[in-house]
């Protein structure tokens, strides 16, 4: 055997170059998957998508034109790998009824959404981490029973409510009757307000319940007898022996919570007249701006995957025993 084939085969049986070639495959594979779908959602629309968004009024002249433009008129294949050649080049397509391109249309929008989506993540990192720990700490041993239920009850009804109407609420108390924040548009730091807080409150519910059920695994767990024996200082207890045992779940969650953010974004948006990327999709899909929509889709879908990868790598950094061992 050669050396460079023995370097080859100690390679492969090293589990972190298994770990990483099943991730990235995975994460491949979901992207071809992506990349079909969405080109095949224009083509799943019943009726003519160009008419559609030209309306009924329009002449077959212009209808075939910009068919022609945007390559509609060609055969399912020769459409297919164009589309594939373009998005190699940064080639989204032309909207239909602006005429732009589609790449340059969410270039545009893009910053707003992941701007609120980003600060809200943080937001609910930031609450939910020591909430959950609190509540943990506070009704350990079936302690001060009346907090937990009201804990678990009030968290379980928030986390389930849909963002919209939270932001619609947030509308109604902070922006209509009180007057404290604005209610539409991106004009100052106060417009981000109620948008992160509508994007926010379910996720910090839903994570603080995930971080207090495994505070409460945590803190039964030898080495914390070990420690709280040692008669270590409170804070050391928590924050140096509890608190890294409890970032790994709360980590993969909170990943999958930032991918859901960005998709909570597209009805949040439109309560708030945000100039975002779940606006302009909103609005693609009322003027059957298939392209658009197709486009918009395309770049939520790679973001959302981009994520659950990033994800699996750190917790794999966070924890490699178990990850690398399962993976």
């Amino acid at each position: 055997m050669s050396t460079a084939t023995a370097r080859f085969a100690d390679a492969r049986r090293n589990p972190w170059v298994t770990f990483t070639i099943r991730r990235v495959g995975r994460l491949m594979t979901s992207l071809a998957l992506l990349v079909t779908a969405s080109f095949a959602m224009i083509h799943l629309v019943p009726g003519d998508p160009v008419r559609a968004a030209l309306g009924l009024s329009a002449s077959p002249e212009l209808v075939e034109a910009r068919e022609h433009a945007l390559g509609l008129d060609r055969s399912l294949p020769d459409q297919f790998l164009h589309f594939l050649t373009g998005l190699f080049q940064g080639d989204l397509g032309e909207s239909i009824g602006t005429q732009m391109p589609v790449a340059d249309v969410i270039a545009d929008r893009l910053p707003s959404t992941m701007q609120i989506a980003a600060i809200a993540f943080a937001t609910t990192i930031v609450v939910a981490i020591p909430l959950g720990m609190a509540a943990g700490i506070l009704t350990r041993h079936g302690r001060r029973r009346r907090l937990e239920l009201t804990f678990v009850g009030s968290t379980g009804m928030v986390a389930v409510f849909p963002e919209f109407l939270i932001a619609v609420g947030l509308v109604a108390l902070f922006g209509v009757q009180l007057d404290w924040f604005p209610v539409a548009l991106k004009e100052g730091p106060a417009s981000y307000v109620l948008p992160v807080l509508a994007l926010a409150i379910g996720p910090v519910a839903a994570l603080s319940r995930i971080v207090r059920v495994e505070t409460l695994r945590v803190l039964d767990e030898d080495y914390m007898r070990t420690a709280r024996a040692k008669r270590l200082p409170t804070r050391i207890l928590y924050l140096r022996h509890a608190l890294p045992n409890l970032l790994t779940s709360s980590l993969t969650l909170g990943g999958l919570m930032l991918a859901g953010l960005l998709t909570g974004t597209v009805l949040v948006e439109n309560v708030f007249a945000w100039p975002g990327l779940g606006m302009t999709m909103v609005q693609a899909i009322t003027q059957k701006d298939y392209p658009l929509v197709q486009g918009v889709v395309l770049v939520y879908g790679t973001i959302a995957l981009l994520i659950n990868f990033l994800v699996d790598v750190l917790v794999a950094v966070a924890d490699p025993n178990s990850t690398i061992r399962e993976s």
